[in-house]
């Protein structure tokens, strides 16, 4: 019986939604590699791999089989995506166009040796970054440069801020998969991006309180109380 690649929730689904991924139709106890691999929006590659050993009845659940060394070790079932590193130095895995997904590629490869064994099963996952449902509007107000994700239904949603700009620029992967989690969520840019400032010393505080009114305002946004 041929290996075969089992992952649920099957079918395209969020990035930070967690998977279990399983193998079958190995040999009993069978010493295999498992690899992920990704390329970002500008094609830089990004990899990681795990040591592992089939059951007694040729299946492998990373749910439950610990790592055996490689890029981690130990129980760590969605290890494969979060130990993912860039072949080249000092890259960071981002995310600008939320309204693409990623692709991971998965490989499971015969052995343990250091050279790749012979290529087993393969699967691939479609990690997306736009939870269903949830909507995106850009936001021009006043001074405020901001995408609003608002999840499916008609609210009135608890609001969140994001304020997250490691080299500047309007970053909304992280507001996109949280208004999958029921929050209204705004991305704010604060500095390099459009007409803001340019620089990171030049931002003025008052910013931030244009973008707090525009939220307490909005009628989709909840007003929590302060206890």
């Amino acid at each position: 019986m041929a290996a075969t690649v089992s992952v649920e929730p099957a079918g395209p689904c969020c990035w930070d939604e967690p998977l279990r991924i399983a193998v079958r139709g190995l040999a009993p106890e069978q010493p295999v590699t498992l690899r992920a691999s990704l390329r970002d929006e500008k094609g830089a590659l990004f990899r990681a791999h795990a040591r592992y050993c089939a059951d007694a009845g040729g299946e492998l659940d990373l749910a439950r089989a610990p790592a055996l060394g490689g890029s981690f070790a130990g129980l760590e079932p969605m290890g494969l995506l979060w130990a993912l590193q860039p072949d080249r130095p000092f890259w960071r895995l981002t995310k600008r166009d939320v309204r693409t997904p990623l692709a991971v590629e998965l490989e499971v490869l015969d052995g343990h040796g250091p050279e790749p064994g012979q290529l087993l099963a393969r699967a691939l996952l479609e990690r997306r970054f736009l939870p269903p449902g949830v909507r995106r509007q850009p936001v021009r107000a006043g001074r405020v440069r901001a995408s609003l994700f608002l999840p499916p239904g008609s609210g009135p949603f608890p609001g969140v801020i994001d304020i997250y700009g490691v080299g500047g620029g309007l970053v909304e992967y992280r507001a996109s998969l949280l208004a999958g989690h029921g929050f209204a969520t705004m991305a704010l840019a604060f500095y390099d991006f459009e007409d803001l400032p340019k620089e990171y010393g030049d931002i003025h505080l008052d910013y931030f309180e244009e973008a707090l009114c525009y939220m307490i305002e909005h009628p989709q946004v909840l007003l929590m109380p302060f206890i």
